[in-house]
């Protein structure tokens, strides 16, 4: 299993639009083979990034949902706010999931190595 945070660095003044285009998501993503879960973080401190944050069963399946065409569509109105609603870039971490306490069962992750999408 593996994790996926997005921290994407939005201006307050562009929150609430931010988190709409989640709340009106296309949805393809909770489709897809391996996908376990989506949230999205608000933050909570100035100056702190939103989080999407999604669990994958594997790499491999979140590596077949970038380079699909559900991802190209799902993607669609993420540009839709302006550049000047973002404050920085967005930042992309992958993790694999050593233990879950939840998933007491759960295999580790074997390592992977470093991430590249393409």
């Amino acid at each position: 299993m593996i994790t996926v945070a997005n921290r994407i660095y939005v201006k307050p003044e562009y929150g609430e639009a931010f988190e709409a285009r989640f709340r009106e998501r296309a949805g393809l993503v909770d489709k897809m083979p391996g996908f376990v879960s989506n949230l999205v973080l608000r933050p909570v401190n100035e100056g702190d990034p939103y989080v999407v944050f999604t669990v994958w069963r594997s790499r491999q399946d979140f590596l077949n949902w970038v380079r699909s065409d559900e991802f190209v569509r799902g993607h669609a109105q993420s540009g839709t706010l302006p550049r000047e609603a973002f404050a920085g870039a967005n930042v992309l971490e992958l993790h694999e999931v050593v233990q879950d306490s939840a998933r007491p069962e759960l295999e580790p992750e074997p390592p992977g190595g470093p991430f590249k999408m393409h």
